[in-house]
C-alpha cells in the first residue's frame, strides 16, 4: 500500500439490515408501545423487500425515504430531528443517505456532498477511519477489544453570517457489520500486538490483514455537535501565546475574527488598550492604525485623554460596562464622540487586571444599538482572564526589552530618572521594529540645581605614604638581617657588599621616599636577595631563622611586607563604608520628601551629588522650597558623618579624621547623559564652571593664613554670591539652635583657584556631643 493514502481501502456497502434487525429483536421486547411501532414498520418493510438487501442504487433510498427516516428514530430522537444536525452515511464514507434539515442547512452542499474542512489534515482523518475499521475486524473475528477515539472537528461557514462554525463529528457504528470475503488466517499474539502497536499505519496493517478480505455493510450514524465556543476559546488561548496577536495588525485582525465567531457577529469590532506608564497604547481595527510606534500597529495616547470616558469608568468600577446605545449617553467625552464618528453604537468595555491592578482594557463594539446585551457580557467575562494573562506577559516582555536597552546603553540608572531612560529605550525599540537605524535619543535635563558635598579623610595621602614607608623599611630590615647573619657565619666580601647596599636603600627610604621607590626596592630584593635563600639556609640555624622570619612577614599575594598598608586600607574601608551607608540611609528618607538624582563616589572618603529640578520629575511638582530643604539636609548629613567618624575612631587600627565641605550653587544648570562614559555631565560651556569648582575645592585655602579650608570637626560651606551666603547663614543659625553646630561661625575669603575666583566660605564647628545629633545619626543606622 502506498505511504500516501488516496482512498479508504475497504469495500463499503449501504445496508439497512442491521438497523432492521435492531427493530425486530430489541425494540419489540422493550414495551407494548414499541411493539406497536415495530408492527407498523414491519408491515411497511414487508412491502419493500429491496430494503432487506444491500443497496447499490441510491434511488431505492429516495423511494423509501419516509420509511428509512422512521427506522432512524431508533437512533435519532424525533423531537430533535428538525433542530439538530443528524445524518446517516454509507459506512466509513462521506456519502449521506438521510440527513436532518439542520444537517442539510449547515453541513451539506447543494449537490448533497459534505462541506467544510477539518481542523486536521485529511490524511490524518483517513488514517483514523481505517484504524476504526481494523478494530471492528479484530473485535469480531479475533476477539481483540481496544478503545479508539479521535475527535474530528469540521469547520463550516454559517449560512447566515458567513462566520465559522465548529462541529465535533460523533460517529455511531452500532449498525455497521463487517463480513469476511473468504477464509481468514489465524493471527498469532505477536501479530495482534503488531497491529495494535501500528494501528494508525495502514501500510503495516495491510500486510497482515489485506483490506480486500473484508466488506463493511450497514449504516453509519453521525451527530454533529456545535462546539464553536469551546474551539474558539482554545484557539484564542493559542493565539494569545504569540505576542504578535497584540502587537501587529495581522495578529490582531486574527484575534478579532476569533471573537466575531465567538459572539456570532460578523461586524464586531474589538479594541485593546494597554496601560504603559503615562500612556495608553491603543490597538483597534476600528480606528486608523499608526505604524510608527513600538507596538508595531499601535497608537500612543496620553492617559489624561481618557479621564471621564467609558474606559476610565470600567477601570474605576473594576467590571464590565455595558453601553446599549452610545448616542443615548448624556455625558460623552471626546473619546465617545470619536467612537460615534467611527459608527459605534453598542459597547462592552472591561478592565484587564493582574493581581488586582489594572493593566489595560478590552472593548467590543457594534454598529447597531442594543446589539450587545447581558448574555454577551457573561461570555466576555470568560475571555477576560485569557486577555489579562496575555497582556501581562506582553508588557513584561516589553519591560525586559526596555531594561536590556538601558543596561546595554546606560548601565545602572538612578531610579529618580529611570522614567526618562525608559521613554528613550521605548522609542529606540520602536525604531528598531520599524527598521530605522538610530541611536538612543539625547537625554538632557535642563534647569536643574546641583548640590555637592564631600567628606574627605584628612591627610590620607600622607598616611598612605607613611604606611608604605614603614612596610618597605620592615622589608629591608628583614632582608638585611638574613644577609648580615650569613656574612657573620661565613664571611664573604660579596655578602658584605650586599648588606651595604641594603643599608643604603634603607637609609634613603627612612629619610624620604620618591616616586618609584616602592616598586624598585621590592624588585631589587626579590632579584638579588631571595634567590640566595636556598643556599644561605645551610649557613647555620641563625641564618635559617632569619630566612623564616622574612618569609613569614612577607605577604604571599603582594610579594612584600604589607602590614602597615593593610591596617591603613582596612581603616579607610571601614570608615568610608560607614559614612557611605549612612549617606544612603539619609538619601532614602530625602527621596521620600521629593524625588531627585543622587550619586556618590568612594575614594579616601566620600563625595555625593544631588540634582533636583522640575525637568527631572516625570509628574512635575517641583518648588524652590525643596531646593532649600536639600541644602539644609546637606549640612545635617555633614554633621552626621562627623558624629559617626568620631564614634568609629577608637576601633580603627589607624586613627583617621574626616573633613566636611558643602558647595552652595544658586544658578541652575543643564546636565546631559554621556552614553560613551555612561554618566551624567554638565551640558554647555557656562555650566562647566560648576565641574571645575567640584574638582578643585579640596585644595581650597584661606586667604592670608594659607591654611586648608576643610578641618576635622568643622563643616565648610563654599559660596560665590551673597544670596547663597544669606541662605547658608539661615540654615546654620537653625542648626545651632538645634544643637547640631557650635557658636563659632567664621566668614572666610578663599585664595583664587585655577580658573575660579571670588570664592568665599562659612566654617563652623560641629557639636559632636549634641544629643539631637546623636539621636538622628543613630536612628539612620537603625
Amino acid at each position: 500500500m502506498e505511504s500516501v493514502l488516496k482512498d479508504f481501502p475497504f469495500r463499503c456497502t449501504l445496508s439497512l439490515r442491521p438497523l432492521i434487525d435492531f427493530w425486530e429483536q430489541r425494540m419489540a421486547a422493550s414495551s407494548p408501545a414499541s411493539a406497536c411501532m415495530v408492527a407498523g414498520i414491519s408491515s411497511r418493510l414487508a412491502a419493500a423487500p429491496e430494503l432487506w438487501r444491500p443497496i447499490e442504487d441510491m434511488r431505492v433510498v429516495e423511494s423509501h425515504r419516509d420509511l428509512i427516516q422512521g427506522l432512524l428514530t431508533a437512533a435519532f430522537p424525533p423531537a430533535l430531528w428538525d433542530t439538530e444536525p443528524y445524518v446517516a452515511l454509507v459506512p466509513f464514507c462521506m456519502e449521506p443517505v438521510v440527513a436532518s434539515p439542520a444537517f442539510r442547512r449547515l453541513l451539506m452542499n447543494h449537490d448533497g456532498s459534505i462541506r467544510g474542512r477539518t481542523t486536521v489534515e485529511e490524511q490524518t482523518v483517513l488514517r483514523g477511519r481505517i484504524a476504526r475499521a481494523y478494530l471492528r475486524i479484530l473485535e469480531k473475528f479475533y476477539g481483540v477489544a481496544a478503545h479508539f477515539d479521535y475527535p474530528v472537528i469540521r469547520v463550516v461557514p454559517d449560512p447566515e453570517t458567513g462566520l465559522d462554525l465548529y462541529f465535533r463529528i460523533r460517529s455511531n457504528l452500532s449498525f455497521v457489520d463487517v463480513q469476511a470475503m473468504g477464509e481468514l488466517k489465524p493471527l498469532t499474539e505477536d501479530e495482534k500486538a503488531l497491529i495494535l502497536g501500528h494501528l494508525t499505519e495502514p501500510e503495516v496493517l495491510g500486510e497482515i490483514l489485506p483490506p480486500e478480505l473484508f466488506e463493511f455493510q450497514g449504516l453509519a450514524l453521525v451527530h454533529a455537535l456545535d462546539v464553536t465556543e469551546s474551539e474558539v476559546l482554545s484557539a484564542l488561548e493559542r493565539d494569545l501565546i504569540d505576542q504578535d496577536s497584540f502587537f501587529s495588525q495581522t495578529g490582531f485582525l486574527r484575534l478579532q475574527q476569533r471573537l466575531r465567531t465567538l459572539f456570532r457577529r460578523p461586524d464586531l469590532l474589538v479594541g485593546l488598550a494597554a496601560l504603559h506608564e503615562d500612556q495608553v497604547l491603543l490597538l483597534n481595527t476600528g480606528c486608523q492604525i499608526c505604524g510608527s510606534c513600538f507596538f508595531s500597529d499601535s497608537r500612543h495616547v496620553p492617559m489624561t485623554e481618557f479621564q471621564g470616558s467609558v474606559y476610565h469608568r470600567a477601570v474605576r468600577e473594576g467590571g464590565i460596562v455595558r453601553i446599549p446605545d452610545l448616542r443615548e449617553e448624556t455625558s460623552r467625552t471626546k473619546v465617545e464622540e470619536g467612537l460615534l464618528q467611527d459608527g459605534v453604537r453598542s459597547m462592552l468595555v472591561a478592565p484587564l487586571t493582574y493581581q488586582g491592578r489594572p493593566i489595560g482594557t478590552l472593548d467590543l463594539s457594534s454598529p447597531r444599538p442594543g446589539d450587545l446585551g447581558p448574555v454577551d457580557a457573561l461570555l466576555m467575562g470568560q475571555i477576560l482572564p485569557l486577555f489579562s494573562m496575555a497582556l501581562r506577559r506582553a508588557l513584561e516582555e516589553v519591560e525586559h526589552q526596555v531594561q536590556t536597552v538601558i543596561k546595554e546603553k546606560c548601565t545602572a540608572i538612578h531610579p529618580a530618572v529611570e522614567w526618562r531612560f525608559r521613554k528613550a529605550a521605548f522609542r529606540f525599540l520602536d525604531c528598531v521594529r520599524r527598521g530605522v537605524t538610530e541611536e538612543l535619543e539625547p537625554i538632557v535635563f535642563r534647569e536643574v540645581y546641583p548640590l555637592y558635598a564631600v567628606a574627605d579623610i584628612r591627610g590620607s595621602s600622607e598616611e598612605r605614604n607613611r604606611a608604605i614607608q614603614a612596610d618597605l623599611s620592615e622589608h629591608l630590615n628583614l632582608a638585611l638581617a638574613v644577609v648580615e647573619r650569613a656574612a657573620d657565619a661565613r664571611p664573604q666580601p660579596i655578602l658584605q657588599e650586599l648588606a651595604y647596599r641594603i643599608s643604603k636603600a634603607l637609609n634613603r627610604i627612612q629619610t624620604g621616599m620618591v616616586t618609584g621607590d616602592e616598586l624598585s626596592v621590592v624588585a631589587a630584593i626579590r632579584k638579588e636577595v631571595e634567590p640566595l635563600f636556598p643556599h644561605l639556609s645551610g649557613f647555620g640555624p641563625r641564618v635559617a631563622e632569619a630566612i623564616e622570619a622574612y618569609k613569614t612577614a612577607v605577604d604571599p599575594q603582594m610579594g612584600s611586607v604589607y602590614r602597615s598598608r593593610k591596617e591603613f586600607e582596612e581603616s579607610v574601608s571601614i570608615l568610608t563604608h560607614r559614612i557611605s551607608t549612612y549617606v544612603d540611609r539619609e538619601d532614602s528618607e530625602a527621596q521620600a520628601i521629593f524625588p531627585h538624582y543622587f550619586e556618590k563616589h568612594r575614594t579616601d572618603g566620600l563625595d555625593y551629588l544631588i540634582y533636583v529640578g522640575q525637568s527631572l520629575v516625570e509628574q512635575g511638582g517641583f518648588n524652590v522650597v525643596y531646593l532649600e530643604n536639600f541644602r539644609l539636609w546637606q549640612l545635617m548629613v555633614a554633621c552626621g558623618i562627623a558624629w559617626h567618624t568620631e564614634r568609629l575612631k577608637p576601633s580603627l587600627k589607624v586613627p583617621l579624621e574626616i573633613t566636611n565641605l558643602v558647595l552652595f550653587h544658586q544658578a541652575p544648570i543643564s546636565i546631559r547623559f554621556r552614553y560613551e562614559e555612561k554618566r551624567f555631565d554638565v551640558d554647555g560651556a557656562y555650566d562647566v564652571r560648576h565641574e571645575i569648582l567640584k574638582a578643585r575645592l579640596d585644595k581650597a585655602t584661606v586667604k592670608a593664613t594659607g591654611e586648608r579650608l576643610t578641618q576635622p570637626g568643622r563643616v565648610a560651606v563654599v559660596y560665590s554670591h551673597l544670596e547663597e551666603a544669606r541662605e547658608a547663614r539661615r540654615h546654620i543659625d537653625y542648626l545651632q539652635a538645634q544643637g547640631y553646630l557650635r557658636e563659632d561661625l567664621e566668614s572666610l575669603e578663599l585664595e583664587d583657584l585655577p580658573g575660579v575666583q571670588g570664592l568665599r566660605a562659612l566654617r563652623v564647628g560641629i557639636n559632636l556631643d549634641s544629643p539631637a545629633l546623636a539621636m538622628r545619626a543613630e536612628r539612620m543606622m537603625g
